[in-house]
């Protein structure tokens, strides 16, 4: 007679259960632990707050931008005038991307986060940027073929290490599932930086600045294109972008940024 000496499978299951529970309460005690010695910090203001993102207080500083707005450049109305209405700015100056839209306005505590994920090697602010970009940009990325990040320059990429706008644009790409190409647009010569200089004067020195490359052409054509960055002020770096992808035969370019720069809320015409 043979004698069974492997244990039946229903000794396993309980088995299993046990170690399943054992983990979880470990991997429970583990996280507890850390919270109490390295405690979540305000990515503002760098207080201890509760979860992840910002503090009360900061919270209450930030100004998320909602309609209504410039169904072409996202500027806040101070009223709701009905679809299609445009913007003074958007009928005096059209850019060359069809439709921007921002998560906030670019105010105090936008400009901590901007300068700190730019600046500062703060690539811990991605991730919270994002996701507030993603709803912003809900719109443009229920029909987009592809995020860009704005790329920079190899000797600027070199010294800063990472593309700030490449990561905002890595959490936005898995938040929507839409697909992220960095490598279709070149950045082909330095330009000086843009703070500082007029209107006029940033979109001269983007002039010629980007192009996408000459082989990659194909991959753009009659595609639906949305370029990622941290800040829309002028618009200049992005317009310079557009037209390069324009020029490319895409079907349509958008913009969709963290902040934008808001002089005051304007009245529709």
């Amino acid at each position: 007679m043979e004698v069974e000496i492997a244990p039946s499978r229903s000794v396993f299951g309980p088995l299993r259960g046990v170690f399943g529970t054992c983990r979880s309460v470990w991997r429970h005690a583990a996280k507890f632990a850390l919270d109490i010695a390295l405690p979540t910090l305000c990515v503002a203001c760098r207080e201890p707050v509760d979860g992840e993102g910002v503090c009360a207080e900061c919270w209450a500083k930030l100004s998320f931008i909602a309609p209504p707005y410039c169904p072409r450049l996202g500027i806040p109305f101070v009223y709701d005038p009905g679809p299609d209405m445009l913007s003074m700015e958007a009928i005096a100056d059209p850019p060359a991307y069809t439709r921007a839209r921002a998560a906030v306005r670019y105010d105090d505590v936008a400009r901590t986060l901007v300068h700190a994920l730019k600046y500062q090697d703060r690539t811990d602010l991605a991730p919270t940027m994002g996701r507030w970009m993603a709803p912003a940009g809900r719109e443009l990325l229920a029909g987009a073929d592809m995020l860009i990040p704005v790329p920079l320059h190899w000797r600027r990429a070199w010294s800063r290490r990472y593309n700030q706008s490449g990561a905002l644009a890595q959490v936005i790409a898995r938040q929507s599932r839409v697909k992220l190409r960095g490598d279709l647009l070149l950045r082909v010569r330095a330009t000086e930086q843009q703070v500082g200089l007029s209107r006029a004067q940033r979109a001269s020195n983007v002039q010629g600045a980007f192009e996408v490359s000459p082989d990659r052409r194909p991959e753009i054509a009659g595609r639906r294109v949305i370029l990622v960055d941290d800040v829309l002020t002028s618009g200049a770096t992005l317009d310079a972008c557009a037209r390069a992808f324009l020029r490319a035969k895409a079907a349509q370019v958008d913009v969709l940024v963290f902040a934008r720069v808001v002089d005051s809320p304007k009245a529709p015409i």
